[in-house]
């Protein structure tokens, strides 16, 4: 297996097909960067909802969470490809892609968010209610910029995760990444251990250069985190 999968004709033909793969590759990017885009509006507004004293909100957001994060989402892209053209809704593969990956992403993000909010002190909502400030400026103005760096990390596993997922688009011939891997894997040649390889290092491409720069934000603020401890107990031990 290892010894056809190294077999230098099978490199040669497929690098012919570079051309096919790269226009793959932009497709892929293009779902990923947009889908991105809808989730993280998505997971803003519905985390904020899932925290809204509005019992209305929370149960609005509820009930998208729920029936997002626990079908799956392939499930959801055949039934966007499949059944709402029965309503007159015919939307193109990579528009599918684009909502059913962003939306499905955007409940995760928003649990991150929600998650985010309710570490702050609740010492500093009562502070800004007792200036005047709405629930949306308090937000805005306070609660937003310090649940940044919180859920910063989470965030980008969700954006690695989402640009996995964009792969369900080859289950209705979306033309993406895998959709390219897989046409040429399965022609005459069937030379699927360079075509499979080389779209793994494209995806690799994408995904490695954020997981890791999530693992060093998050190792910087445990860092940053334990200094502002270390110099709390001193200055304790002085007071003391």
């Amino acid at each position: 297996m290892i010894q056809q999968i190294m077999e230098p004709w099978r490199w040669q033909m497929l690098f012919a097909e570079w051309p096919k793969f790269l226009k793959a590759f932009g497709i892929t990017l293009e779902i990923s960067v947009l889908a991105l885009a809808l989730a993280l509006v998505l997971g803003v507004i519905f985390g904020l909802m899932s925290t809204s004293h509005n019992p209305l909100l929370r149960i609005i957001a509820r009930v998208y969470v729920e029936f997002f994060q626990n079908t799956p989402l392939a499930i959801q892209v055949f039934f966007v490809f499949y059944a709402l053209p029965y309503a007159s809704i015919v939307l193109s593969q990579v528009t599918i892609g684009i909502l059913c990956v962003g939306i499905y992403t955007g409940a995760y993000m928003s649990e991150a968010v929600r998650a985010g909010i309710g570490s702050i002190p609740k010492g500093q909502f009562e502070a800004a209610a007792s200036q005047g400030f709405t629930y949306i400026q308090t937000m805005m103005l306070i609660v937003l910029p310090q649940t940044i760096k919180i859920i910063l990390p989470p965030m980008v596993n969700q954006m690695v995760n989402l640009i996995k997922n964009t792969s369900i688009v080859t289950m209705i011939a979306g033309g993406d990444l895998m959709y390219r891997a897989n046409a040429y894997a399965t022609n005459d040649v069937m030379s699927y251990g360079p075509s499979y390889l080389l779209c793994g290092a494209l995806y690799f491409v994408l995904c490695f250069p954020l997981t890791t720069w999530a693992r060093r934000y998050e190792a910087r603020l445990k860092n940053r985190d334990v200094i502002t401890n270390t110099k709390k107990d001193k200055v304790e031990e002085v007071a003391a």
